[in-house]
């Protein structure tokens, strides 16, 4: 019986692989832009981590961890998001003492046991944002502007951002009594998952797709805001506002996980089927000081890239490939195989994209094999030729051949792939 990955897993394989790194190219470009530092976190951590800083009546925490006792028999948890480790980080290393506020960012993979469906696996992969050490509500409209300018420049359409405030732990409270009045009249037909999170986290109820007949005329939490709380979600449509970024206030929106306080986010797309959310986050004031650090306000998203994939196909948008071969040397002949050998570091290490056979093909075959390869150029090089010192080069696009010396060859190369563009810092020969 032959060895199958794991359910839920996926193998990215050649000519799928080129795709992710675009989308981890465009990552980091606008990581750039906005000044966030990457940052790279274990992918598992103490169990206790997640039960705290997730919060421990989530489905993340209660249902969806891959935990296991390790060799010292303490609790090890797969991390199933990112923010709770990059908090760690942030407290242990004592990045809150530097005098600017913080922002990182990551990409890396995720675990959860979910039930695998399109978008959703047990290992998928995450690119976050997080900003630590201010209140200012402008933070939290950037970092909404960051994903969608994200999605924007992917060539991604149809992108919607909802938001909501969710206030603080004492209003959230408040909340809840009067949520759970609300159900409790019909609190038997509800199905299992919300009859379950009634009395442990009944603002999760709003979110499910089955009972959703049952929440018309639900109280709101926006109705419960204090002042702080309204002024901060105004100060965050304002800016977004002003920065022209499109958005409505979905008053049901409250997110997975318990550290969220104020603004949360998602963003939504369609194009994998009844999952259509690609994304969300909000702010995290008191994260940090639950995970053991000096209290400092946070803000930040999440985004699937899994999710992102599925949508952008479904839309028909063609991600930047890799570019082809500059060059595809051939050598016919052992002496000739031997300098092409030679001539194919050289260039390399030059920065040249360059290749050659390594099954002892025909030169028909190769030259089939440098047309798949989208090479600029083919160099043709036998025993006769190197003993003349000269080496054939034919431009593919045009079909034409010209005889150059090989001392030369390099240098030729490099000139021709790189007119038109900047050397980029490549060496000269």
């Amino acid at each position: 019986m032959s060895m199958q990955k794991p359910k839920g897993t996926q193998d990215i394989m050649p000519g799928s692989v080129e795709k992710w790194q675009a989308l981890e190219s465009k990552a980091r470009d606008l990581c750039s832009r906005f000044r966030y530092r990457e940052i790279r976190t274990p992918i598992f951590e103490h169990t206790e981590l997640f039960s705290r800083g997730v919060g421990e009546t989530t489905d993340i925490v209660e249902k969806e961890m891959y935990t296991f006792q390790d060799k010292g028999n303490r609790s090890i948890s797969l991390r199933p998001e990112g923010t709770a480790g990059v908090v760690r980080a942030y407290v242990e290393n004592k990045l809150y003492g530097e005098p600017d506020i913080s922002k990182l960012f990551y990409i890396g993979p995720m675990f959860r046991y979910e039930q695998p469906q399109a978008g959703r696996y047990r290992q998928f992969h995450q690119f976050g944002i997080e900003a630590f050490g201010s209140e200012d509500p402008s933070l939290d409209a950037e970092v909404i502007a960051f994903g969608y300018t994200f999605y924007r420049e992917l060539g991604m359409t149809g992108v919607s951002v909802e938001i909501n405030s969710v206030g603080t732990p004492e209003i959230r409270g408040n909340y809840k009594a009067r949520l759970q009045a609300f159900l409790e009249p019909f609190k038997d037909k509800l199905c299992k998952d919300c009859q379950s999170r009634f009395d442990r986290n009944p603002m999760r109820i709003l979110d499910c797709k089955v009972d959703q007949k049952y929440f018309d005329g639900a109280p709101e939490l926006l109705d419960d805001l204090d002042e702080a709380c309204r002024t901060h979600f105004e100060a965050v449509k304002r800016h977004l506002t002003a920065v022209e970024i499109p958005f409505t206030i979905n008053p049901r929106l409250v997110r997975g996980l318990d550290y969220y306080t104020h603004t949360a986010f998602e963003y939504k797309a369609a194009g994998i089927g009844s999952i259509d959310t690609i994304g969300g986050g909000g702010r995290y004031n008191g994260l940090v000081s639950e995970v053991g650090g000096q209290d400092q306000p946070g803000v930040g998203f999440g985004l699937g890239l899994e999710r992102i994939l599925l949508v952008l196909e479904s839309q028909g948008v063609q991600l930047p490939q890799p570019p082809g071969l500059d060059v595809y040397l051939i050598g016919l002949g052992q002496a000739a195989e031997d300098e092409i050998v030679k001539r194919l570091y050289e260039l390399r290490a030059h920065g040249i994209l360059a290749e050659k056979d390594y099954q002892g093909r025909k030169m028909k075959t190769q030259m089939k094999s440098a047309d798949r390869s989208a090479a600029r150029f083919v160099a043709i090089l036998g025993d006769d030729e190197l003993e003349r010192g000269e080496i054939t080069v034919k431009t593919m696009a045009t079909g034409e051949q010209e005889t150059i010396k090989l001392e030369n060859f390099a240098e030729t190369i490099l000139k021709r792939t790189r007119s038109g563009n900047e050397n980029g810092g490549v060496q000269s020969l």
